[in-house]
């Protein structure tokens, strides 16, 4: 079948979709397409590769009937993202909920580029206009060799479109998707590149807000890089953080505590938790907490306990188990104080050292806890210690004897009372 450059129109788009939906053999689909040129030159007829697939027998019309709109709606997408100025697409990289992504090249510097292109039926919806052009603005003003690179964002015609660094490769959730957890020792060096890049955006007034396995890609060469700045916002935007207020932004299984309850002032530590999550999920092949839905998984972000990574992987160290319970803890004041800290650990467990400012937050928690269960526990001993005390006297005899005392007064005092 030609190369997929040059299928511009919907019978080749149609013709990839039967192959790759496995309803026709590559070879049966290059067959009808050559039927169909060979019946256009003698102007016998001008049927559609529909019609000569059917008509052959590779497929019936309701399977075609189903491919249809799908067909349609990338010919729409190809035909508008080719009138972007100055780029040349070349094809189809991917597409998500939120845009389509294509690979391109940059006639003025003769490079390769990915394009972001927002689909048509988010165009007239200000809310995710304007969340498109915030992650442009915000990648934009981040330079650093772990985050990919925003290259121009703007609008031709009717659509939007973002341009940025093409990085060839694959992404940590496509590793994952393979049923085999990473080595200890790779999830490391990818984990302090990312902590890298998550520390150039914070010291630039930006939080993520999406650390997760699909946003870090890994090049041919080792190199990781942070991805997609779509939910990324400014620490000092207080307006957004404001019309956020209330609302769950981010991805359910890696999403922290406060994200999820809708507070208005997340930070840095929202991303060193969704990196934990992502870090857990790296090292033992499964998400930290699972569910039936996105809510049941949440609600487990919030009440439930992590089970320990070196629980579920026992060839892990303990070291990069404690990191991980650090990054994730519920209570953000116990999570680590900078990602300097945390770099700082992801090194020296690499190294075989132990991580010294996780288990500083473990003695600091505890000794917290200590301290709460100490001023609870004398609280009860004092309850106790006076429960005791009244126990004991009611018990005593002298008690009785001195009670009957009082008692015969009482009723000779009325007496007189009555007399007199």
């Amino acid at each position: 079948m030609a190369s997929e450059t040059t299928q511009t129109n919907l019978d080749s788009i149609l013709g990839r979709l039967v192959v790759e939906q496995g309803l026709a053999k590559a070879e049966e689909v290059e067959e009808a397409l050559r039927i169909k040129r060979e019946a256009e030159q003698q102007a016998a007829s001008d049927q559609s590769l529909a019609t000569v697939l059917v008509s052959r027998g590779y497929v019936t019309q309701r399977q075609l009937d189903r491919l249809r709109p799908k067909a349609q709606e990338e010919q729409e997408q190809h035909n508008r993202s080719q009138q972007i100025p100055g780029y040349q697409i070349l094809k189809r990289l991917g597409a998500g909920a939120m845009a389509t992504v294509y690979l391109a090249r940059q006639l003025s510097l003769d490079r390769l580029v990915a394009i972001k292109v927002l689909p048509r039926k988010y165009t007239n919806n200000k809310e995710f206009v304007q969340r498109f052009y915030a992650e442009g603005r915000a990648a934009a003003k981040l330079n650093h060799p772990n985050i990919v690179q925003a290259y121009d964002v703007g609008q031709a015609g009717e659509f939007h479109y973002f341009v940025m660094e093409y990085v060839e490769g694959r992404t940590v959730y496509d590793d994952i998707a393979t049923g085999q957890p990473y080595p200890e020792s790779r999830a490391l060096e990818i984990a302090i590149q990312i902590v890298g890049a998550l520390s150039h955006a914070h010291k630039a007034g930006f939080i993520h807000r999406d650390v997760k396995p699909k946003n870090i890609m890994l090049t041919p060469e080792g190199v990781t890089k942070l991805a997609d700045m779509g939910l990324a916002r400014a620490v000092s935007d207080v307006e957004a953080a404001e019309a956020e207020a209330g609302k769950a932004f981010g991805t359910p299984y890696y999403i922290s505590p406060e994200q999820i309850r809708g507070m208005v002032d997340v930070d840095f530590r929202a991303d060193i938790y969704g990196l934990g999550a992502t870090l857990y999920h790296m090292v033992t092949g499964r998400v930290p907490f699972d569910g039936p839905n996105p809510s049941a998984v949440m609600h487990k972000h919030l009440k439930a306990d992590l089970i320990p990574p070196d629980h579920v992987n026992p060839a892990l160290s303990a070291g990069i188990g404690e990191i991980i319970e650090v990054c994730m803890a519920k209570n953000r004041k116990e999570r680590y104080k900078n990602t300097e800290d945390l770099l700082s650990d992801l090194e020296a467990v690499k190294r075989g050292e132990p991580p010294l400012q996780a288990r500083k937050s473990f003695d600091l928690s505890a000794l917290q806890r200590m301290e709460d269960t100490a001023v609870s526990t004398t609280g009860m001993e004092h309850g106790a210690e006076r429960e005791s005390i009244g126990s004991a006297m009611v018990q005593h005899p002298g008690f009785w004897v001195a009670a009957m005392g009082w008692a015969v007064a009482l009723v000779l005092f009325i007496i007189l009372l009555v007399r007199s």
